[in-house]
């Protein structure tokens, strides 16, 4: 018997109390209207609608990314920052102007990154130019580079990355826009960075490139389980909810047992929910 493509799969391990989705995005469109210029159209996705999901999964913590349809409006994002009460952090949209008093009121309420969207055609806020400025001025906060790229790209930018003064994330597995082999050149620089100790990854938004799609994502999924083997200090999980630009949605339970079949045992399944992020974003 064939497993359907959107079915969920089975869970190996009880989660941890304090595990962490560390990437969604919040569209409270009634109080947060997008521009009239944004090139995305995304389902409603407030933060009650999140909470229900956090419910269903069995997860208490997540890191909130501001969308790029919001440009360098942070409104929506922070809102739902407050109501989470704790059990959040978040990731900014940050002009490269802004002054030092906003970013103090950012930290504050929660703020622990800077997004750098730089997948070409994904409507860049900022550029790589701009990228060693923004570090050295949020590494004095302890904050990181939140960075999606073409993975392919990496061995032209690891110099830059592992020499920059904050640590970075990058996302959704490196978003190689080709699913590349493990012994291909530019994930091996993806390896490298993790053994900087200042760089981490998050297993994440697999369907956004598999060509070999639901339930296991294999070609991409080699690539999880092979940063998992490799430096399991330097992984997240992360939903990617509500999974913008997706005309049918994964199932999140399914995407969240991934995790169990990509890890070893459960002390490093929970080590990837629970303590990478509660170390990486001050849980």
């Amino acid at each position: 018997m064939t497993t359907p493509p959107n079915a969920a799969l089975p869970r190996r391990w009880p989660l941890p109390a304090g595990g962490c989705d560390c990437h969604i995005h919040i569209y409270d469109l009634d109080r947060h209207p997008l521009p009239q210029a944004s090139p995305v159209s995304p389902p409603r996705a407030t933060w009650s609608d999140y909470l229900a999901l956090r419910a269903r999964l069995g997860l208490s913590r997540c890191v909130i990314v501001q969308p790029m349809g919001y440009g360098f409006n942070n409104a929506c994002t922070l809102s739902a920052l407050r109501a989470a009460r704790g059990s959040a952090r978040a990731i900014v949209s940050m002009p490269a102007h802004a002054s030092d008093a906003e970013l103090a009121r950012w930290a504050r309420a929660g703020v622990v990154g800077v997004r750098f969207q730089m997948v070409p055609g994904s409507g860049s806020l900022l550029s790589w130019a701009d990228l060693p400025g923004v570090a050295r001025r949020i590494a004095a906060l302890d904050w990181h580079i939140n960075l999606q790229l073409d993975g392919r790209t990496l061995p032209d930018r690891e110099a830059l990355l592992a020499r920059l003064p904050c640590r970075v994330v990058i996302d959704h597995v490196g978003k190689f826009l080709e699913p590349v082999p493990t012994r291909h050149r530019a994930f091996a620089s993806l390896l490298r960075l993790l053994d900087t100790g200042k760089v981490w990854v998050k297993l994440s938004a697999m369907y956004e490139t598999s060509h070999a799609g639901a339930p296991a994502y294999q070609d991409v999924g080699r690539l999880a389980e092979a940063l998992v083997r490799h430096n399991p200090e330097r992984c997240l999980w992360a939903s990617n909810w509500p999974h913008p630009g997706q005309f049918e949605r994964p199932d999140d339970r399914g995407l969240l047992a991934l995790l169990d079949a990509w890890c070893p045992s459960a002390s490093v399944r929970d080590q990837i929910l629970e303590g990478n992020p509660a170390q990486l974003y001050g849980f």
